[in-house]
């Protein structure tokens, strides 16, 4: 060990281990439950919720590579994070972060589906939308891999092991919160928090380690059909929303807000090529007029609540998701 490595604490270096491929270890991120939880004693820390794209970046043999969190590459997508990531001086890490933009001070995923989808350098610059790459994580350094040391240490040499220049950015995080801090971050708009055991390692899985306390309810939603327009609305009147359980695709309900008239028209080319003549819900869907698709598209949706017999109530579309596979959507309960 040398360098930064040599910071670590004598007690814990012996958690540090040979690491095995930067992509290898970028392809099994750690994900965080949705909790109801409000009261934190000591040994936690609070990080903003940010409202984005979850982004891995490896940087290994002169090469960059960004993933997201099911492996697709996302280098073209992001070429300004890939190129600020090319630039730095040190040149072995895997890093954790969310790649956001903003509106008004506040992190807008609606902005960043402009960016979908585009992989052409001069298509992206004309979207007119800048994104921001937030930092939280540090999975490898040096040939190292740091996930066994504990979250406070793997964060003092994130801090210290890149340069933070636009746009890239360093996520902050507060050393105590609860209820009055979440209560902060909703009033400010924000998503809501994570809230980070902070002696806890990096677990490839979804783990109590990480908790997500939400400011309004929302995630993500298969798509399995569609119905018609009426009036003067163009492209399609509502999205059929789903979740798997059992290995079933479950209906609960449709969502017609959120739309805008290019969006509206995109997703109709989308789902005609996905056309099925049969349901994908398991039961009967009482809707009129409805098509339905092959449920391979995944959706963002925020909602008030679930109503007592398992529909979503007042949905609004947020975007579509492209790094979430559809089989691996679920109802989300939250965990005290």
């Amino acid at each position: 060990m040398s360098g930064l490595l040599d910071t670590v604490p004598d007690e814990q270096r012996g958690l540090l281990r040979p690491a095995p491929p930067g992509a290898e270890l970028a392809a099994r991120p750690m994900l965080a439950t949705l909790s109801d939880r409000r009261e934190f004693g000591e040994g936690w820390i609070f990080e903003r919720k940010l409202d984005g794209v979850r982004l891995l970046a490896v940087r290994e043999g002169g090469r960059v590579r960004l993933l997201s969190r099911t492996g697709q590459r996302l280098d073209a997508s992001y070429p300004e994070v890939a190129e600020a990531l090319a630039a730095q001086e040190r040149d072995d890490f895997t890093i954790d972060g969310e790649v956001v933009a903003f509106s008004g001070g506040r992190t807008d995923f609606s902005r960043l589906q402009r960016r979908l989808g585009l992989t052409r350098r001069r298509d992206i610059e004309a979207t007119g939308v800048a994104v921001t790459y937030y930092v939280f994580d540090l999975l490898r350094l040096d040939g190292a891999d740091t996930r066994s040391l504990p979250l406070r240490t793997r964060k003092s040499l994130l801090r210290r092991a890149l340069g933070y220049r636009a746009p890239l950015r360093l996520t902050p995080h507060r050393n105590a919160g609860g209820a009055e801090l979440l209560a902060d971050a909703c009033g400010r708009g924000w998503e809501g928090l994570i809230a980070k055991r902070a002696d806890g390692p990096y677990r490839p899985r979804r783990s109590a380690d990480w908790l997500k306390l939400k400011c309004e309810q929302g995630q993500e939603f298969v798509v399995g059909g569609f119905t018609e327009p009426a009036g003067s609305r163009v492209g399609l009147g509502a999205l059929l929303l789903g979740y798997y359980e059992d290995r079933a695709l479950r209906y609960a309900g449709k969502v017609g807000t959120g739309f805008d008239r290019r969006t509206l028209l995109a997703l109709r080319g989308r789902l005609d090529g996905l056309h099925r003549d049969t349901s994908p819900f398991t039961g009967a869907v009482r809707e009129a007029r409805a098509r339905w698709v092959a449920p391979e598209l995944v959706a963002q949706i925020a909602f008030t609540e679930w109503t007592r017999d398992g529909m979503l109530r007042h949905p609004r579309f947020l975007g579509l998701r492209e790094d979430k596979r559809p089989e691996a959507v679920v109802r989300e309960r939250a965990a005290l």
